[in-house]
């Protein structure tokens, strides 16, 4: 998949195009599906299927004190929309220049001259333009002035909730870890740098990773189960993950500790020691809470493995049926 961060960098033979455009802050079903009918409209066509959207999120730049805080970072937006068969990704750097283009102004130089398309698929409630100055009728009118074609694609409701990023940040911060997973079609997953620890885990408890996740989202505190890969091998293991203060040994700053159930096996695959990581949320556990000894943490994390096993076992057995 390319990405482009600027017109320059769009080929002058580019197009034509199908496009979607949006922020895509947690890439969810919703999104998906829009994703899945540019790719086929664009294999009908014989056009290539384009995400148009923006790093910075537009809120971070135009009204910072409500931007939300993000689900997913660049990179894993970028590989949602991989896996969904996008062959190009214009991701413009929003600024307050690029905020002043008018809805013409966008449609004309964005659109048209550089991503040439033919087929322009948006949400039903898409604003564009400065000043949110455009709506549907705007891109409709100027489409027919253009020469693309406008398709509007209804939201997707999930057991009677509307499905949105403002949704699913909630559930993950309330700690509704399958539920989010439900709504964005794969797990809520932190991805960041493998760091030191305080070696606490390795001498009295268990040994773990500790990542220093990129996300600007976290669960909610507490112990989960998860699935960790290795961004640079991808090789993947079973764990169970804590998201907490450590109040057993009195932390006072918020780490992500993963311990990898399957990684001691003879036949475990891959580097044992990664630099980068990605843990996806599968199912909450139970709260973090403090233990009178690190002897009773450590049982207790012998009990929340087992939990975990079973559920993963369930889950590879769901898999496979």
């Amino acid at each position: 998949m390319r990405v482009f961060r600027s017109s320059a960098e769009v080929p002058p033979g580019f197009g034509p195009s199908v496009v979607t455009i949006g922020n895509f802050d947690g890439v969810h079903i919703g999104h998906r599906q829009i994703m899945r009918r540019v790719v086929a409209l664009a294999h009908e066509r014989g056009g290539t299927p384009v995400v148009l959207t923006f790093d910075p999120h537009p809120a971070r730049v135009l009204a910072p004190d409500q931007s939300p805080r993000l689900l997913m970072t660049v990179d894993q937006r970028l590989r949602s929309m991989e896996g969904e068969g996008i062959e190009a990704v214009f991701l413009i750097p929003f600024s307050f220049e690029f905020a002043r283009l008018t809805p013409e102004e966008f449609v004309e130089q964005v659109l048209v001259r550089t991503l040439k398309a033919h087929v322009v698929l948006v949400g039903e409630d898409f604003r564009f333009g400065h000043k949110q100055a455009g709506n549907l009728d705007t891109l409709r009118e100027l489409g027919e002035r253009f020469g693309f074609t406008l398709e509007v694609t209804p939201g997707v409701e999930r057991r009677g909730e509307r499905v949105s990023s403002t949704a699913i940040r909630k559930l993950v911060s309330e700690g509704a870890v399958s539920r989010a997973c439900r709504m964005l079609g794969a797990p809520f997953a932190l991805e960041g740098a493998v760091v030191k620890g305080q070696g606490i885990g390795s001498k009295q408890t268990v040994p773990t990773l500790n990542l220093a996740p990129l996300n600007e989202i976290l669960p909610k505190t507490g112990v989960y189960v998860t699935r960790t890969r290795d961004l640079e091998s991808q090789c993947q293991w079973n764990s169970i993950t804590n998201v907490g203060y450590r109040p057993t040994f009195g932390g006072e700053r918020i780490t992500v500790e993963t311990f990898l159930l399957d990684a001691s096996l003879p036949d475990s695959p891959g580097n044992l020691h990664p630099e980068r990581i990605e843990v996806a949320f599968l199912a909450f556990v139970r709260e973090e809470r403090k233990f009178e000894s690190a002897e009773a943490l450590k049982s207790q994390i012998l009990r929340d493995v087992g939990v975990a096993s079973r559920l993963h076992r369930r889950l590879t057995r769901h898999l496979v049926g």
